[in-house]
């Protein structure tokens, strides 16, 4: 095998192994990466992935490996699927054998600790890639394996990232929209996360639909205000990595975040909910970093504020949830006039 003969994916939880699915019904030849060996024999010898994506079975042209060296020799496109608290670390690994024609995108949804740093800057700054790319868009993992009709958004400054990202996802299933707001659709993937976690709380005190749409036409409020602040455009909170995101993210119970909302709101603590769940919730993470964000700009997130105090400060959900009702209800558009 040599490269351009194949497709990388870096990242064998759900996502990943749904994007290696994706391609693996498109006929492409691509190796996934997991960093545990027991997870690529499962998959080399059964086709499944039981732990992260049960039920569904990957084609004969997707193959395991757990050597980043082999796919960055062997694959020119590489779609990179990490938690975001250890993309640097990846990032760092796969350095040593990057070259400045790799095309790496990533589907990371998720802001580093700290720092601040989007994915795309953790990418430029621990390797020597220049086109960079993000897969960002309503995709939730069991649905787009099992097929249903689904879209998402490449976000990238080059053309030709999205034109390699396209030509290896799209099908009749899967729609590939393109995009130039790197940072917009990176904001916009890592905050739904957020606001998924407020619906979940909603759902799990049993509040209805007009509680729901009131979270999340607010929550764009709030993606909006903070995206901007990061330097976003604002109209790529209107479609599919920002609006679209959110309705699925915050409507589903797949989502992990909306999982974790649903049970605190039920009286379990957070780190038995963490404890738990074998994949990762980023709404934990992005709440505190959007919150000492938002601090730091004295921007006013009011649902970022309460999500982060409940999950941090353990405040009571019902006092939060008539902490945010009471704050006074101004001109409904004025946070997307920064």
């Amino acid at each position: 095998m040599t490269i351009d003969d194949c497709i990388g994916v870096v990242g064998a939880g759900s996502w990943g192994t749904t994007l290696a699915k994706v391609l693996g019904d498109n006929g492409k030849r691509t190796l996934l990466w997991a960093r545990r060996e027991a997870v690529c024999r499962e998959i080399n010898e059964t086709r499944q992935n039981s732990q992260y994506l049960p039920g569904f079975s990957l084609g004969d042209s997707v193959e395991a490996t757990s050597d980043l060296e082999r796919i960055c020799k062997s694959a020119s496109l590489i779609i990179a699927v990490v938690p975001s608290h250890t993309m640097r670390e990846t990032a760092r690994e796969l350095g040593n054998d990057l070259t400045g024609e790799h095309v790496v995108v990533h589907a990371t949804k998720g802001i580093e600790q700290g720092s601040f740093k989007r994915m795309s800057e953790v990418l430029r700054e621990e390797t020597c890639l220049r086109k960079i790319g993000v897969i960002s868009g309503p995709n939730l993992a069991k649905e787009l394996a099992a097929r249903q009709p689904a879209g998402t958004l490449v976000a990238s400054r080059y053309d030709e990232v999205f034109e390699r990202a396209h030509a290896a996802l799209h099908n009749d299933y899967f729609r590939v929209y393109q995009g130039r707001d790197v940072i917009g659709a990176e904001i916009g993937g890592a905050f739904k996360n957020i606001i998924a976690l407020a619906a979940g709380v909603a759902a799990g005190l049993g509040l209805g639909d007009n509680t729901k749409a009131l979270l999340l036409t607010r929550g764009l409020s709030e993606m909006a205000r903070f995206g901007v602040a990061m330097g976003a455009d604002v109209m790529t909170f209107g479609g599919m990595a920002g609006m679209g995101d959110l309705i699925a993210t915050c409507s589903s119970p797949l989502s992990r975040n909306h999982q974790v909302g649903a049970r605190l709101a039920r009286g379990e603590k957070l780190d038995d909910i963490q404890r738990d769940m074998r994949m990762v919730a980023e709404g934990v993470k992005m709440a505190k970093a959007a919150n000492d964000f938002a601090s730091r700009k004295r921007l006013d997130l009011p649902i970022v504020r309460a999500v982060h105090n409940l999950l941090y400060d353990h405040h009571d959900v019902q006092l939060l949830l008539k902490e945010l009702m009471s704050i006074p209800a101004g001109p409904e558009f004025a946070a997307l006039t920064i």
